[in-house]
């Protein structure tokens, strides 16, 4: 291990960590803040944040708000982590026996909790949250997180997170496993602590990012130490199939969409067919094809897949009733979702024809109700 990382270390056979159990938290609080993770201080023997003083649990009150945190106090969990030297002494100093908390979103961690729960299994649709499982998977031996995010990079190709030497891992004291990787770009991922079925990776495997802390690495409870295992000790970037997978199941915000803009009547006069009422189709096919377009003013994400679609699905109920002309509204979808997402256009085609397809069985006709 790097000289400069043997902080993660606690044991006292370590010449580089202190025997005293102050010198010990303090010297682990310091070297994260150091590498520009904030911490703040855990309960004794525990994972979880110092409580709040009298007065903040009296009152209610954000973080944003609060005069504790000026004054150098803890309150408010991972909202008070800094990477303040001094203030680190003066916690850690005074209280050796807190244990250390890692602001996730701050620190740019995005962090994979593995959790190792004997537990029995949930419904099919929750082992991979948004990946059906048929009835013909058996399923027998599948007790954990570890299984649950194997069968996961197995369907991708790719080498399980609980296998991956590139980056710091840390063992947890109940047999879990945690896999610390770099956030790349400027995501904001968002955590998902509890595999909630809303957001979640899979079933007990939760993400720790912003809005969430980790634990250090050689940090200890009552219950024993956070252990780094053999491999990097180093967090590295965050593949890209995991950053797809977190995309895929809301693991970042959904961006704010511009006020709609005017179709410019070109995209979609050519379109109109008889019957209905030209003014009414115009302002039909204006709201299906707004958001598509909608999608171009946002750099990534905005669910542009979904959105193109839902829009194919309409334009193709549309032309099945005889509203819309299909080579002209298929066409007119193409081009506004290329110019929404240039240079995918093998995608959108293929898209745009399954939702024109699916669309076009079900005639969405004036009253706005399908047959």
């Amino acid at each position: 291990m790097p000289a400069e990382l043997q902080f993660y270390r606690s044991d006292s056979r370590n010449p580089a960590v202190p025997a005293s159990p102050v010198a010990a938290s303090q010297a682990i609080a310091q070297a994260c803040a150091r590498r520009g993770w904030p911490v703040h201080p855990l309960a004794p023997g525990s994972k979880t944040p110092v409580a709040n003083c009298s007065e903040c649990r009296a009152d209610s009150h954000t973080a944003a708000n609060c005069s504790c945190l000026r004054t150098g106090r803890w309150c408010h969990s991972f909202h008070a982590a800094t990477l303040n030297q001094d203030r680190i002494q003066q916690w850690w100093g005074r209280h050796p026996d807190f244990g250390i908390g890692i602001s996730c979103g701050p620190a740019g961690l995005i962090v994979i909790d593995i959790d190792s729960h004997d537990a029995e299994p949930p419904a099919r649709d929750r082992i991979l949250p948004g990946i059906p499982i048929g009835d013909h998977v058996n399923l027998a031996g599948l007790a954990n997180g570890f299984h649950t995010l194997a069968v996961l990079a197995a369907l991708r190709g790719q080498q399980s997170p609980a296998d991956d030497t590139r980056t710091l891992r840390v063992r947890t004291p109940s047999g879990g496993l945690h896999v610390w990787y770099r956030a790349i770009g400027n995501h904001r991922w968002k955590s998902s602590v509890g595999s909630s079925p809303g957001r979640a990776l899979a079933w007990q495997v939760d993400i720790r990012s912003h809005g969430s802390y980790i634990i250090a690495p050689g940090t200890t409870t009552r219950h024993g130490t956070y252990t780094p295992v053999d491999g990097s000790c180093e967090p590295a970037a965050l593949p890209l199939w995991l950053a797809q997978e977190l995309d895929r199941t809301g693991h970042l915000p959904v961006p704010a969409i511009p006020a709609p803009r005017p179709v410019p009547p070109r995209a979609y006069q050519a379109v109109l067919s008889a019957g209905g009422g030209r003014g009414q189709d115009e302002r039909l096919l204006a709201a299906v094809l707004q958001p598509v377009e909608a999608c171009g003013q946002v750099v990534e994400g905005a669910g542009f897949s979904n959105t193109l679609n839902r829009a194919a699905y309409t334009l193709g109920g549309l032309i099945a009733a005889g509203r819309l002309c299909r080579q002209e509204a298929e066409q007119a979808l193409k081009d506004t979702a290329t110019a929404a997402r240039p240079g995918q256009e093998l995608r959108i085609s293929q898209i745009v024809a399954s939702g024109l397809a699916a669309g076009m069985k079900k005639p969405l006709h004036a009253t706005g109700r399908r047959s």
